[in-house]
């Protein structure tokens, strides 16, 4: 801490008698040693040894001047404190607020008592809550103007010495900081992370604030006190070190805050005397008091010039600090700058609520920073939410107003959320200031995908037109409350309308809805009205009376479901006890209103499929428990309308939906299952005996002969049977019979319609899965399986036969079909219960494989980069992505044969090949492909990345030989290279994936030398250029396991005469460098590239092994032997990445300058491998 400077100066009479004179300075300095001032999180200990201290740290050292009495905390007058006696201003922040007020108050009878030693005191709090560990030098300046002094103002560093110097006036002070040049890498208490961080800045502000409070009615208008403070901080927030100048800046801006807190007292103090002056000035001559009167007016003069003191402080922190770090570097302090000046203006609107000070506001909501944008809206909402404020506003408003509104754009959804709450507080408190333009532009945030922005843009639309209209006018007589009532919500709802068609968004009702639901939730929630209007309405095909439709629909699946909606984000995830019990209340409503309205509705609507469709959707929400559920009548008359309906439509969104509701009706605790059910079945049975009459007249002798109406028919009837196939179990009327003669029949005009074989594999491919779904409960013989089996076999070869049909959507639908049938079957395998019955094995034919990769690569995998965003295609953009997502359901379902073990995992290896290719839009199928073959046999997996290198790789070989035109599926040697090194990322554990990565090399050795015969004709094997492939491998090696490899690779080169002078040998260089190099933990062309000390000339690495008798794992040709002894030409690998793709097994020769010792490294470190190796099973 810093030291008494009566102490410093009782050490030194001969410069006290020289300083008695008026001379200009006097010299006092102190030690801030570390484990006095530390971060509180690092001084627990610190903090028990201090405690044994008597009294404040400077104050203490007083009691060795006689002529002065001791300052102690540990006075009887002070008993109740005890607890907190012993401390420092710094350690009493670990301490509370109470504590805090008691150590203040005990700082001031200090103060009071000398207030330079109680001073010297506070600065070294504020310097150590920076953090700072460090010297503190303080000397005695008389001259505010002294150019010595100012001249003497520094901050720089000591590199040699470690250390950062800061001599700054804290007038009557000159004080420096010595501290570490480090300090600016180490958290400081303000910004350290966890609870500790907040906790500090709440309790540093409330000193600050205590303070102050506790000195405004004493020491603070003693003109020495906040002179001092505000200079020291002044002074410390310029500082370049960041812990100086955010701490200094907190406390001063926080400062800055109490101090508006004593001028709003004293305002408090001069108006409440002015009241009493009036008073008294209203009395009667006799009855005045002029004593008194004087003692009023002196009071009211006194409180003006405190109040003006308190308000020139106030503009001397704002000049001398704000005004300087509302721009700073630092985020934080901007962020804080904007949320005190927000607060100050709130406060002391008479000194602060002004355009001078509005500015900086309006200029830092451009700010990149999207915390110190939100502080500022934050601010401005406070102050628009006050009516009496808004006056001084109106300059402010006209000149930011585009800004706001273009924030509500903002990339941070928290800004752009609290932006629009500011606006619609601006739009409710004056109307004037948003023009219609601007109105049009917010409520389409209504449609946003964040919910919180749209839920305000929703207020914003029902406080503008939805709420305007007022009850109905007392001159309507004849107008009940009901009416009323009804009236004023149609004309709701008539507004709700017309902006929903002015907005062109016809397919989003849902969204808005869920965006007025908070704040109109009583309007979407009047269904009686809504069915009022829709029945009475005479007109059935009104776009107004769809639109109803749909927000009625919407409505009913808010109040049930609650407001998870797909591709809005935002929403409550977990709903409160209140919640849940408002959500059954309304769901309890719907059903008990709608139950006997709805069938009304659907027989008005029944001509209209799309209104239809939407009504068809409400029962789905209804609540079974409803009282209203057990009247039998009332159901019995939905179903009946319902099946007339169906009858009339063969409509896909009509049939889904009633396929759907009959699925949730049925369900088993419902009150009107048994009624549902029998009314389904009735449906059906009709379905299937209509179908069976016309296909008997239209199959015949495997051939198909229908008219045009017939056809009709009977691909009406099919669309109905697929839609409730794909939610019931329809396997009692054998569906699977009755409609697999359809797709052998032929006719002169090449079968079934495309529309009708579409539908047929639909309801085959439901059929089947249903039969394996329920194998456990329906397959009770083998006779059963076997059939079943049969009809999985026939499904399988017909929509084999189907593959290649001309209709692209019927080759779509036998692909995903068979793909999903197979797919389940196998899943079916696995969780069998051998105890009983279960499906048979089935395995699909050699040729329906290879159809199915056939068919994977020629729908999938189209075109030269299909990833290609600039090529201009005739299709729009939604149709792009729609047919995206097709090839990715595609290839999808192919992944999944693989996965499931349908197809062999060697199958992948043709799909792995386009994984760098094709990566933007399928790399992750293909990737999490990888990653679930891996978790079933890591072996196998590695062989399939293996084998679908070498097949790309024979690929190329291949039309390089032949030099014919490239072919579409042959890549180049650069991009398989690429492709080998994005496998090799995959193997993430290098000792989980050991076996692979070893299993990955050694196929590859015996790839390239198997079978290889050398002859003067074929010096180096065909395939050698693969090694150069296979060292993007190298470096996921264990180091036991690279000198292995390298003593395999031997094996195999031994057989041969191994020139490495030869530019032909290249990629088998660069493939042992790599196993070598990785194994001293460097790459492959840094290890070629590198200068290696070359063997002393009186012993080679052979003849060193015999001394030491040992043997080489892989004797070296008589001429790979002689390379010791002689210099040769090395090869430079480092342009191996630049080959062209023409001739990519060709390397450049390296400049001369770098040849020699790269192949003597090679060898000589080759020979040491049995040093520390692990056998691994090759």
């Amino acid at each position: 801490m810093i030291p008494d400077p009566t102490a410093v100066a009782a050490s030194r009479p001969s410069e006290q008698e020289k300083n008695s004179q008026g001379e200009a300075h006097s010299s006092r300095a102190v030690n801030h040693s570390e484990d006095e001032s530390g971060n509180e999180n690092r001084q627990k200990s610190v903090r028990r040894r201090k405690r044994t201290h008597k009294g404040l740290e400077n104050v203490k050292r007083k009691n060795a001047k006689a002529s002065r009495s001791s300052v102690s905390r540990a006075g009887g007058s002070h008993s109740r404190r005890r607890h907190v006696e012993a401390v420092t201003l710094f350690e009493v922040i670990t301490m509370g607020r109470s504590a805090m007020q008691a150590v203040i108050d005990d700082w001031i009878e200090a103060y009071v008592t000398d207030r330079d030693t109680s001073l010297l005191d506070l600065i070294s709090f504020f310097i150590q809550c920076s953090g700072c560990k460090g010297v503190v030098t303080a000397e005695m300046c008389q001259s505010r103007e002294d150019s010595d002094v100012m001249s003497k103002m520094v901050e720089e560093l000591d590199e040699v010495a470690g250390l950062q110097y800061k001599k700054f006036l804290a007038f009557p002070w000159i004080l420096t900081v010595t501290w570490p040049m480090d300090m600016d890498s180490v958290e400081y208490p303000l910004i350290q992370s966890g609870p500790y961080g907040r906790w500090f800045h709440s309790e540093f502000c409330d000193f600050v604030s205590v303070l102050v409070a506790q000195c405004q009615h004493s020491v603070i208008f003693d003109s020495y006190l906040i002179n001092t403070l505000i200079s020291l901080l002044t002074e410390l927030s310029n500082s370049y070190v960041r812990a100086f100048r955010h701490t200094c800046t907190l406390a001063a801006v926080k400062l800055l805050s109490s101090l508006v807190s004593v001028a709003l007292s004293l305002s408090v103090g001069i108006e409440n005397s002015q009241k009493l002056q009036a008073v008294q000035k209203t009395k009667t001559m006799r009855q005045k008091s002029t004593p008194q009167l004087e003692r009023i007016q002196k009071k009211i003069t006194e409180l003006q010039e405190k109040k003006a003191e308190i308000e020139g402080m106030m503009d001397i922190i704002f000049k001398g600090i704000f005004l300087k770090r509302y721009r700073d570097v630092l985020p934080e302090i901007r962020s804080l700058c904007m949320e005190e000046l927000g607060l100050w203006m709130k406060l002391y609107s008479s000194v602060f609520l002004n355009d001078s000070y509005l500015k900086y506001m309006g200029w830092m909501m451009h700010d990149k920073i999207p915390d110190v944008r939100l502080k500022c809206v934050l601010g401005l909402q406070d102050l628009y939410g006050d009516p009496l404020l808004l006056p001084k506003l109106d300059l402010f408003t006209s000149r930011f107003k585009d800004r706001l509104i273009s924030m509500t754009l903002d990339k941070d959804n928290e800004v752009a959320v609290q932006t629009m709450k500011l606006l619609v507080l601006i739009s409710k408190m004056s109307d004037d200031v948003l023009s219609p333009e601007d109105y049009k532009q917010l409520l389409q945030f209504v449609y946003s995908s964040q919910r919180p922005l749209a839920a305000t843009a929703g207020e914003l639309l029902f406080s503008r037109l939805l709420n305007t209209f007022a009850p109905a006018a007392d001159n309507q007589d004849g107008m009940n409350e009901e009416e009323a009532h009804k009236e004023q919500t149609f004309a709701r709802l008539k507004a709700l309308l017309q902006f929903y068609q002015d907005s062109e968004l016809h397919k989003h009702v849902v969204y808005l809805v869920d965006s007025l639901w908070d704040c109109g939730g009583a309007l979407l929630k009047d269904w009686p009205t809504l069915t009022s209007i829709l029945l009475q309405d005479p007109s059935s095909q009104s776009p107004e009376q769809a639109v109803l439709v749909e927000i009625l629909v919407a409505s009913v699946r808010q109040a049930s479901e609650g407001p998870a909606l797909a591709g809005r984000s935002g929403a409550k995830k977990v709903m409160s006890a209140r919640e849940k019990k408002v959500q059954i209340d309304d769901c309890s409503k719907l059903t008990e209103h709608l139950l006997p309205v709805l069938p009304k509705l659907l027989s008005k609507f029944s001509g209209s499929p799309d209104i239809v469709a939407s009504l068809m959707k409400i029962p789905q929400y209804f609540l079974p428990e409803c009282p209203e559920a057990e009247n039998t009548q009332v159901a019995s008359s939905l179903m009946a309308e319902m099946g007339t309906v169906l009858n009339l439509h063969s409509d896909p969104a009509v049939l889904e939906a009633a396929a759907r509701t009959y699925l949730s009706l049925c369900g088993e605790e419902t009150a009107w299952c048994s009624m549902a059910q029998t009314a389904r079945d009735t449906l059906v049975q009709g379905w299937v005996d209509q179908l069976t009459a016309l296909l008997e007249d239209s199959v015949k002798d495997d051939s198909f002969s229908a008219d045009e109406e017939k056809t009709g028919e009977i691909l009406a009837t099919l669309k109905k049977l697929r839609a409730f196939h794909n939610c019931h179990d329809l396997s009692r009327w054998n569906l699977f019979d009755l409609l697999s003669p359809l797709l052998s029949a032929e006719s002169s005009q090449g079968g079934a319609p495309p529309e009708v074989l579409l539908e047929v594999l639909q309801c085959l491919c439901y059929s089947m899965l249903w039969s394996l779904n329920t194998s456990g409960e329906t397959l009770t013989s083998k006779d059963k399986a076997v059939a079943q089996r049969l009809q999985l076999r026939l499904l399988s070869e017909r929509s084999h036969h189907y593959l290649s049909h001309p209709d692209h959507s019927v080759r779509l639908q036998a692909f995903l079909g068979v793909c999903d049938v197979l797919t389940a079957h196998s899943y079916q395998l696995h969780v069998w219960d051998p105890s009983c019955c279960g499906p048979l094995l089935y395995t699909p034919s050699p040729k329906l494989q290879r159809a199915l990769l056939t068919f994977v690569c020629g729908h999938v995998f189209i075109g030269a980069d299909c990833d290609s965003q600039s090529s201009v295609s005739e299709n729009s953009e939604v149709e792009r992505l729609e047919d995206l997502h097709k090839r990715r359901n595609l290839l999808a379902a192919y992944c999944k044969l693989i996965v499931h073990g349908v197809l062999e995992m060697s199958m992948a290896a043709e799909i792995f090949m386009y994984y760098m290719k094709h990566y933007n839009n399928f790399g992750d199928i293909i990737k999490e492909t990888m990653y679930r073959t891996r978790q079933i046999d890591k072996i196998e997996s590695a062989r399939t990345l293996v084998l679908c290198l070498q097949q790309l790789f024979v690929r190329l070989k291949r039309e390089q030989e032949s030099g014919g035109r490239p072919q579409p599926g042959v890549q180049t040697f650069t991009s398989i290279k690429e492709l080998a090194r994005r496998f090799a990322l995959t193997f993430g554990d290098l000792v989980k994936f050991r076996e692979c990565v070893v299993m990955i090399h050694r196929n590859g050795i015996e790839f390239v030398f198997q079978e290889f015969s050398q002859t003067p004709e074929t010096p180096t094997p065909l395939y050698l250029s693969y090694l150069t492939i296979l060292s993007e491998f190298s470096s996921k090696l264990l180091k036991p396991d690279k000198k292995t490899v390298f003593s395999y690779l031997q094996k195999h080169t031994a057989e041969h005469i191994v020139d490495l002078r030869e530019e032909c040998w290249q990629p088998l260089i660069y493939y042992r460098a790599s196993l070598l190099a990785a194994a001293e933990g460097e790459d492959a062309v840094s290890y070629v590239s590198s200068d290696r000390k070359l063997n002393p000339p009186s012993r080679s690495p052979f003849s060193k092994q015999k001394l030491e008798g040992s043997k080489s794992p892989c004797p070296f040709s008589p001429v790979e032997s002689k390379l010791s002894k002689v210099q040769r030409s090395s090869f430079s690998l480092s342009l191996q990445e630049k080959t062209t793709d023409t001739d990519p097994f060709s390397v450049p020769v390296e400049p001369p300058a770098r040849r020699l010792t790269t192949e003597e490294s090679v060898l000589s470190t080759g020979n040491e491998v049995d040093d520390d190796t692990v056998e691994v099973e090759l």
